[in-house]
């Protein structure tokens, strides 16, 4: 039984660390069905140098970008675009408390440790701080006529290799562009 809970735990923690979070800004006033081709602007210069600055990642990210936008409807354009579509990438160091677990008697009140939980002879209390690291994609579009950014959306998640961050580079794209006001043709 100790077996089962210990893997299905793992299991969760494992699902939890392959998540992506998903956010979306756009302009409310404008109708989206309006705009019919699209172009790229040059990648921003991002914070993710040993990640996304490379060939490899540039083109896993305009491959399936141009995949999702032509799903849209929309239709690639370098003379006179509708909208024009850039990205920017970061990764951000960041750092979280490991907890720890502690088994003694406490009494009701926990008076043995004043760290215990309620629960008699329990207690988490943090004993570390953890380093991660946490990479963004945004894409924006931009409103070829008022040079303005009219949608943005942004997938974050944790990367622990830019490899493996460069490989997920497709469903993160995927993902970011389910925010997109247009539902797609297909």
């Amino acid at each position: 039984m100790k077996k089962i809970i210990y893997f299905l735990f793992a299991s969760l923690i494992l699902a939890s660390c392959a998540s992506y979070q998903y956010n979306t800004m756009r302009d409310e006033k404008i109708d989206f069905s309006q705009y019919r081709t699209y172009g790229w602007l040059p990648p921003v210069d991002s914070l993710s140098k040993s990640y996304f600055d490379n060939d490899i990642a540039r083109t896993n990210i305009l491959d399936a970008s141009n995949s999702e936008l032509n799903a849209k409807g929309l239709t690639y354009s370098k003379d006179n675009p509708d909208l024009l579509f850039r990205y920017i990438t970061i990764v951000n160091n960041k750092s979280r408390l490991v907890y720890g677990t502690s088994y003694a008697w406490g009494g009701p009140w926990n008076w043995y440790r004043p760290w215990f939980s309620p629960y008699y002879g329990y207690a988490s209390y943090p004993v570390a701080k953890e380093r991660y690291r946490y990479a963004h994609l945004i894409v924006e579009a931009v409103d070829r006529k008022t040079n303005k950014v009219v949608w943005q959306a942004r997938g974050s998640g944790e990367v622990n290799s830019p490899e493996k961050a460069t490989t997920n580079i497709a469903k993160v794209v995927k993902g970011i562009f389910k925010q997109y006001p247009i539902s797609s043709k297909k």
